[in-house]
């Protein structure tokens, strides 16, 4: 039975003209159009599939979700036993894992006391902390296996390659290859960790995020080269459990998208908290010695610096994934940063293919991938897709939390915008207080002509959570004036916010007046 997605109907009523004006963008990057297209126009007749999506991360499952949705008759491939991409099995979600269970570590030593509570001989039992997060893990993942079924979305392992236009060869693990036909091809296979090129990683004693999502016993010292969110976010994982870690960042300052007040602040907290940092200092070598990790380094003078540890974190970053995903031959276009090129519906210069998530251009952030998954698919519908790039969120779930959307004050100055801007402290916020949690401030970032709000950053218990009402307003093109006259709950830490937005014209109830406004 055919699938119900009638797009190979329109195609051939439509005909050769139709596919070559579609892939118009591109023409001018194909070494062969006619060929291509023709080849393409082969496949499309021929295809098992509406929709075959490589890659089963959040950008991969979430567009295959609403294509189904959609009635896209839908396939996607993935190598792992379960889907969920880094994000659900090695990222983002087993981290938060670790971060919860680790404060809870950190909360019994260091501020039970506060609340009248008395822990004698803390134990930390490693394996069944991290036994818990892959329960986490596996609870996720089979849902996702799961919404496949009731979504019926045909679920294939194995590794995927683009061979022809709309034409996939899949490597399967028992060694056996099936091919399979789809209208269209998602690519979306994700990032990996970046390396330096001075650093040889054996992933053992040096080691990614992977690894360091998994050591089997607290490392006495833990270096961590690299102070974006991975870093801080693990280095702050395994000093609460007892690792004397150092981080060491190449950049003036840690966490550097953010405004320097906000990473100050954020620096200050985590050296109270343990962790020491080397900023503007760049790692030279590193060699294994014995049982330790020697690493030479040298700062911004030039003076030589040198660390010992039994474990040295790799965190620069991460790289978009391609390795085998399409056919050299095929001539898929990149851009200078080695990203797949894309126009504004994701199409690629190839017929028929398109790529999402970390891949392209934009923050690698896995609630970014979602939005480019679900906008794709409903592209290949015929509907209209959008994803709003100025407004995505970006955290570092350390504690405090940090969390910034839309222009820091730094961008908005250099970018010549006329600004305003408005900050309320936590320590005077109730609910703050009475959570014993008074560290940090909101930070409202607004157009002094117009009050419309351009960014924010919050840096406080639960920013993560905060920030989405900074970004429903921003989507909204709503005004500080809009975000301060919003009636909050009370007591909330919400109302920092409020009074951040109020705080834009010293207008807030909670501080006094700002002498120089």
């Amino acid at each position: 039975m055919r699938p119900p997605f009638g797009l190979a109907d329109d195609l051939l009523e439509a005909g050769l003209s139709l596919l070559t004006f579609h892939f118009s963008p591109f023409t001018s990057h194909f070494s062969h159009p006619p060929l291509l297209i023709r080849r393409f126009q082969l496949q499309i007749f021929m295809a098992d599939f509406d929709l075959i999506v490589l890659g089963g991360g959040p950008a991969g499952y979430t567009g295959a979700i609403r294509a189904a949705q959609l009635g896209l008759n839908t396939a996607i491939i993935d190598k792992r036993e379960v889907l969920g991409g880094t994000c659900l099995n090695i990222g983002c979600i087993p981290s938060k894992a670790l971060l919860v269970s680790s404060q809870y570590v950190h909360f019994a030593h260091h501020e039970a006391q506060h609340h009248g509570l008395k822990f004698e001989g803390v134990q930390v039992d490693l394996a069944k902390l991290m036994a818990r997060k892959q329960t986490v893990v596996k609870q996720l993942t089979q849902g996702l296996e799961f919404l496949m079924k009731k979504n019926r979305i045909t679920r294939i392992r194995g590794i995927g390659q683009l061979v022809a236009p709309g034409k996939v060869v899949v490597n399967q693990p028992d060694g056996s290859t099936e091919e399979h036909r789809g209208r269209n091809v998602i690519l979306a296979t994700g990032s990996v960790p970046m390396e330096l090129p001075n650093v040889t990683i054996d992933r053992e004693r040096v080691v990614t995020s992977d690894e360091a999502l998994s050591f089997t016993e607290v490392p006495a010292e833990l270096l961590v080269v690299g102070a974006g969110a991975i870093g801080l976010e693990l280095g702050s994982v395994w000093s609460r459990l007892g690792s004397k870690v150092t981080v060491l960042e190449f950049l003036p300052r840690i966490a550097a998208f953010l405004d320097p007040d906000v990473t100050q602040a954020l620096q200050k907290t985590l050296e109270a908290q343990g962790l020491k940092f080397h900023v503007e200092t760049q790692v030279t070598s590193v060699a294994l010695q014995d049982k330790k990790v020697l690493v030479q380094a040298k700062n911004k003078g030039e003076q030589s610096l040198e660390f010992q540890a039994d474990k040295v974190l790799v965190a620069v970053g991460r790289k978009p994934y391609l390795e085998g995903a399409v056919a050299k031959d095929l001539g898929l276009k990149l851009t200078e940063r080695g990203r797949v090129a894309v126009d504004q519906q994701f199409r690629t210069n190839l017929p028929g293919l398109y790529a999402i998530g970390d891949i392209i251009e934009g923050p690698m952030l896995a609630h970014k991938g979602e939005e480019d998954g679900i906008a794709c698919t409903e592209f290949i519908a015929g509907k209209a897709g959008h994803v709003n790039y100025n407004v995505v969120p970006n955290i570092v779930y350390t504690h405090p939390e940090v969390a910034c959307v839309g222009l820091t004050e730094e961008a908005a100055k250099k970018n010549g915008a006329q600004i305003k801007i408005g900050k309320f402290p936590f320590i005077a916020n109730g609910r703050a207080l009475a959570n014993d949690e008074p560290a940090g401030f909101a930070k409202i970032i607004a157009d002094t002509r117009t009050d419309k709000l351009l960014g924010s950053q919050i840096i406080g218990s639960n920013a993560s959570e905060l920030i989405a009402e900074i970004v429903s307003i921003m989507e909204f093109g709503g005004s500080a004036e809009d975000l301060g006259r919003t009636v909050h709950a009370h007591p909330t830490l919400s109302e920092a916010v409020k009074e951040a937005g109020l705080a834009v014209d010293n207008l807030a109830f909670s501080i006094p007046p700002n002498p120089r406004q």
